[in-house]
């Protein structure tokens, strides 16, 4: 059975200056995930943010990157959300994620924000409600806590950037997975891909 996915976000940082930067891992899996499907993203004022819909038999399933900042993409998330009366359990974010290394990407589905600011300002947008699926795309560890600001703004060297570019082509088609057969599926399927030592 496939999964209930209605709006799939991957969280990022507008502009030229962080566009190569691993806090914008989510924008970088939306723009594959559209290249994938040959969806168009556009400027949407009304989600503060672009938006495209995927083609049929998925044309049920937005996609969205907000154009509002990190810290406040619940502002984009909710009204999208919201109009659509799309549910948390319905929604998909895709985000960064210092607890994985390079090369690794996890499904999960709710818990809390740990720390990641994307995720700390959608869910009081959701009514306090932190159902929705998440996407962790692993961008690794700096080491110490003093260092993460830097990292998760600073661009990765190439070596890291391709393995973070063949986990988020792993994750397409984990994606592509879940939206025709299932999370169980999609879990199997991208849980078992081992990309970095």
């Amino acid at each position: 059975m496939s999964a209930d996915i209605r709006l799939i976000v991957g969280l990022g940082n507008p502009g030229p200056e962080y566009e190569q930067t691993r806090h914008n891992a989510g924008f970088w899996f939306i723009e594959a995930l559209a290249r994938q499907f040959q969806a168009s993203l556009a400027t949407d004022p009304s989600y503060f943010g672009m938006t495209a819909r995927l083609a049929p038999p998925f044309q049920d399933v937005r996609l969205l990157m907000p154009m509002t900042f990190m810290n406040r993409s619940g502002k984009s998330v909710g009204a999208l959300a919201s109009f659509f009366k799309i549910s948390p359990e319905q929604m998909l974010v895709v985000h960064d994620e210092l607890d994985l290394p390079p090369g690794v990407a996890r499904f999960k589905q709710g818990g809390g924000h740990g720390g990641h600011n994307g995720l700390r300002d959608i869910i009081p947008a959701l009514g306090n409600n932190n159902n929705f699926h998440r996407l962790r795309i692993g961008i690794g560890h700096p080491g110490h806590k003093d260092r993460v600001t830097g990292h998760v703004l600073g661009k990765p060297p190439a070596n890291e950037r391709e393995l973070i570019e063949a986990s988020i082509d792993e994750s397409v088609r984990g994606v592509e997975r879940a939206l025709r057969e299932g999370w169980r599926e999609a879990k199997q399927y991208l849980h078992s891909v081992r990309l970095s030592d």
